[in-house]
């Protein structure tokens, strides 16, 4: 029997392009040699791909998308794909470009019943930000990119003073940036896999930053940034809803394949939906494998459903 032919997309020109090589190559290294046959793709910084899409589909029967950020993750590598008629792991470019987009992504999540922190989203052309609203929230505040990953670019304003550097820091990253209120909370987070045409969400995991103040760049990367408890300390019943909840905000996105949700638990009970991941990191020691293999799948099993879902879309 042929095996699969897979392609696993890296890199790219993305502030996460090292983050994407190390995802690509666990990746690479763990499908199962006896079921793919795999060749790694490396796309450069610059966005020079190393083979031509239509080579690429000659020699690829699907392409597994480890390319975190702007340009892998907000749907312009799923568009280039499809218009080559190449299968794909994740979600397509309509879903992809929502999720990324963080303003775009907490309206659909509003509009469909979820709870998200306020915020208000401008642009850098604005000659006026509506500082009106802003004013009347109580410091912290959060700021950040609207399209980035990986918190790039966020902070937490804590005083008056911090609010415009933290602004000219997120800009620094994007052309539009949030300005959310900060609810204070447990962190966590649940992915979604689509196991045989059907969503299905993982256990939850509990964040819980050591070097910063919330699950940042650092926090995410470097060794000892974060404890990750899966599943967390929480009564059933409420690992049951947050679970609900990041299937819901799966499917009001529009996502297929895989996804992970963020959450903050405040102290009342009240979980917050922060943003969905298309394409969360994919080593064995990030969230959704940790999830996935406490529900009884192994790194290579996941990856296998991962491409099953992408073959059968």
């Amino acid at each position: 029997m042929r095996k699969t032919r897979v392609a696993v997309l890296m890199g790219g020109p993305s502030s996460e392009h090292e983050v994407s090589l190390n995802t690509g190559e666990k990746i690479a290294e763990y499908l199962d040699r006896e079921k793919f046959e795999v060749f790694p793709v490396k796309i450069k910084k610059n966005g020079r791909w190393p083979i031509t899409l239509a080579n690429l589909k000659e020699r690829a029967d699907v392409a597994f998308i480890a390319m975190h950020g702007e340009y892998g993750e907000d749907g312009q590598v799923q568009s280039l794909l499809e218009t080559f008629g190449i299968p794909y792991t994740g979600s397509g470019p309509v879903a992809s470009a929502w999720a990324m987009d963080k303003g775009k992504a907490q309206l659909i999540f509003s509009e469909n019943g979820l709870a998200v922190p306020e915020g208000v989203v401008f642009k850098k052309t604005d000659s006026d930000i509506n500082w009106a609203q802003v004013k009347t929230w109580d410091l912290p505040l959060v700021v950040k990119p609207t399209d980035r990953g990986s918190s790039v670019g966020v902070s937490i304003a804590k005083k008056n003073e911090d609010l415009v550097p933290a602004i000219r820091q997120a800009f620094r990253h994007s052309n539009t940036v949030m300005i959310q209120k900060y609810i204070k909370g447990r962190e966590l987070a649940c992915g979604v896999l689509d196991i045989n045409g059907t969503a299905v969400a993982l256990m939850p995991t509990e964040i819980v930053p050591k070097k910063s103040d919330f699950f940042d760049f650092a926090s995410k990367y470097e060794v000892g940034g974060s404890e990750e408890i899966t599943p967390p300390d929480l009564p059933r019943e409420k690992l049951k809803e947050i679970q609900l909840t990041a299937l819901r905000a799966h499917k009001a996105l529009g996502c297929s394949g895989m996804s992970r949700a963020d959450f903050i638990l405040d102290s009342s009970g009240k979980l917050h939906v922060l943003e969905v991941n298309t394409i969360p990191g994919m080593t064995q020691t990030s969230l959704l494998p940790q999830q996935a293999e406490k529900m009884g799948f192994g790194f290579s099993r996941l990856l296998e459903i991962i491409i099953k879902s992408a073959l059968n879309k």
